[in-house]
């Protein structure tokens, strides 16, 4: 076995064919990251019989003294099998790449170890993946994947909904809080549209500080990815928010007047008579909620006649799939859950163009205990996702004189 250096196109056919293959290790993703500070390495992987069996996509920073960190993003696109083999790997690279100045490298292989249900079920599991593990273990690589929330690099865990079926069996599949939630943002005047000039400059005024990229790393994404990058935009017509919101709260005053004649019914039953306030207690909260509703839409509507933007989501067209790479929105309209309806109709159109599944971007591993991720799942996985989880993320140590320095020089 020979660590050897690929040329772009020798990478590029190769990694295409690949099983695991991610958009994360393309030459795209490495014009990217050159372009923000990285340095890009295409590693190669050769046999005894000068056949190529491996390959990846290294980014690299120089960060003591000329020696370098790299990561292999979504991991080296190898063969993980056979013990032996990957034995050999890593000895190989700490041969070659310890001596080209790397002390250290990542991977975050791209080998589902489980797939669950969104409750976390285990629907199906990789007989192959436990012994992965541990070959990577013998073979010197540190095992870090066993964060049940959002690793180093790229989430363990991520949230996919099927497409391929019909759209009115996927919607009732939906749990009940995510399907009123779109319809709730239907109602309110929401129009979702695909930003056919791929303009990120609102989306960035939503994913900005969240995602702490800069503004020119997702418009490097549209000009490197160009056609595979999608762009939605939730618009509010404030028109028709302010006209649904005046029919919300008439309604519902409609209904509190009934509910209040009804409990002055004197042939009524105690428990009966205090089922009927329950739920007019529940009413007097919507009707303030509604007359609310009214008045904003109603300054809206002078403020911004023509509508406005609320939220947005760019995503990735990689082979059968697409992938939420960021969403974000105006937190001031929240309640009208725009970004519920982009997923919606995401799932719309990919769904009529063939794709297998949307990628929704990570969750965490923890479905048992309250904490700050909860929100995040339970938004995701409502639209009845399943969840992939894999095997995590590895670190080797590639020159053990040139890192401890490194370390001990850090600690100070």
């Amino acid at each position: 076995m020979k660590i050897v250096t690929l040329r772009p196109d020798q990478f590029e056919k190769f990694a295409s064919n690949h099983k695991y293959r991610s958009f994360y290790q393309t030459t795209e993703y490495a014009n990217i990251m050159t372009k923000f500070g990285y340095n890009a390495h295409y590693l190669g992987v050769v046999s005894n019989t000068n056949k190529l069996i491996g390959a990846s996509l290294l980014i690299y920073k120089e960060v003591f003294m000329n020696n370098k960190i790299a990561y292999a993003p979504r991991g080296i696109l190898y063969n993980y099998d056979d013990p032996d083999q990957v034995k050999e790997l890593g000895d190989k690279l700490k041969k070659v790449l310890g001596k080209q100045g790397f002390m250290l490298l990542r991977i975050d292989p791209y080998i589902p170890l489980t797939i669950r249900d969104n409750m976390g079920n285990i629907m199906n599991f990789n007989n192959d993946g436990n012994s992965i593990i541990e070959n990577l273990k013998a073979a010197g690589f540190e095992y870090k994947g066993k964060n049940l929330y959002f690793e180093t690099e790229k989430p363990r865990w991520e949230a996919l909904i099927l497409l391929n079926r019909d759209i009115r069996e996927i919607f009732a599949k939906f749990d009940k809080r995510t399907r009123n939630k779109i319809r709730k943002a239907t109602n309110s005047g929401i129009i979702v549209e695909k930003d056919e000039t791929k303009n990120v400059n609102k989306l960035y005024e939503y994913v900005g500080k969240k995602e702490g990229k800069p503004i020119s790393y997702y418009k490097k994404l549209v000009e490197e990815f160009g056609e595979r990058i999608d762009i939605y935009y939730a618009k509010l017509n404030t028109e028709d928010y302010l006209i649904n919101s005046r029919r919300a709260y008439e309604k519902e005053v409609e209904y509190n007047d009934n509910l209040a004649q009804q409990i002055q019914d004197i042939n009524l039953e105690e428990r009966e008579r205090q089922n009927i306030l329950n739920k007019k207690m529940e009413s007097d909260k919507l009707i303030t909620s509604y007359r609310n509703s009214m008045i904003q839409s109603t300054n809206l509507m002078k403020k911004q006649p023509g509508g406005i933007i609320i939220a947005g989501a760019m995503v990735m067209k990689f082979d059968n799939a697409a992938y939420l790479l960021t969403e974000g929105m105006n937190e001031e309209y929240s309640y009208v859950n725009p970004n519920h309806l982009i997923k919606w109709k995401m799932i719309q159109d990919y769904n009529d163009m063939g794709y297998k599944y949307i990628n929704l971007n990570g969750v965490v591993g923890d479905f048992e205990n309250e904490n700050e991720y909860s929100g995040l799942n339970e938004m995701k996985l409502g639209f009845n996702a399943i969840i992939t989880e894999y095997i995590g993320e590895f670190d080797i140590i590639l020159n053990n004189f040139s890192y401890n320095l490194y370390t001990k020089f850090n600690k100070k």
